[in-house]
């Protein structure tokens, strides 16, 4: 298979790397960047757990060819915050029991982050609209969306 010259951005780090036409961005993001953070799940762009954020949009990363990211930027769960300074989506997730086993954790934050950025202030029908895509097999999602909310409050109350 041939190889292609990719340059992205990559939670604002410069990133070249020569991959194979083939090769899905969600392996080029947990194999050759080590960017874990990201999951497999269906493979097959039904759970949303493999969700990162293309030019600000979510985008299933199992259903993305890498080259298809030359010259764009992507964000993952790792971009989001640290563990020094987490995200007010990270820490609403927690203090709202907004995850369980936590392997959908990552894609629901993406979406999530990409709602919030296009409307911070959504009610609970615009983010079980924005998490349509993100399949949670622990919670009744009640949490999920009560902890995105509680993010835009938070991030709001700074405005």
């Amino acid at each position: 298979m041939s190889q292609h010259t990719i340059h992205l951005q990559v939670n604002s780090e410069s990133v070249s790397a020569d991959v194979p036409a083939g090769r899905l961005l969600a392996d080029f993001l947990r194999d050759d960047l080590h960017l874990t953070g990201t999951k497999r799940g269906c493979e097959t762009g039904t759970c949303g757990a493999c969700t990162v954020l293309l030019d600000g949009q979510p985008v299933k990363s199992c259903l993305s060819l890498a080259v298809m990211s030359d010259g764009r930027t992507i964000q993952t769960v790792e971009g989001l915050g640290s563990a020094e300074n987490l995200h007010p989506l990270q820490t609403s997730f927690m203090a709202c029991a907004g995850l369980q086993c936590g392997y959908c954790t990552p894609g629901m934050l993406m979406s999530a982050c990409a709602l919030l950025a296009s409307n911070p202030r959504p009610d609970k029908q615009a983010v079980r609209a924005a998490l349509a895509g993100n399949l949670c097999r622990c919670t009744g999602y009640t949490q999920i969306v009560e902890s995105v909310l509680d993010a835009a409050r938070s991030m709001s109350d700074g405005d």
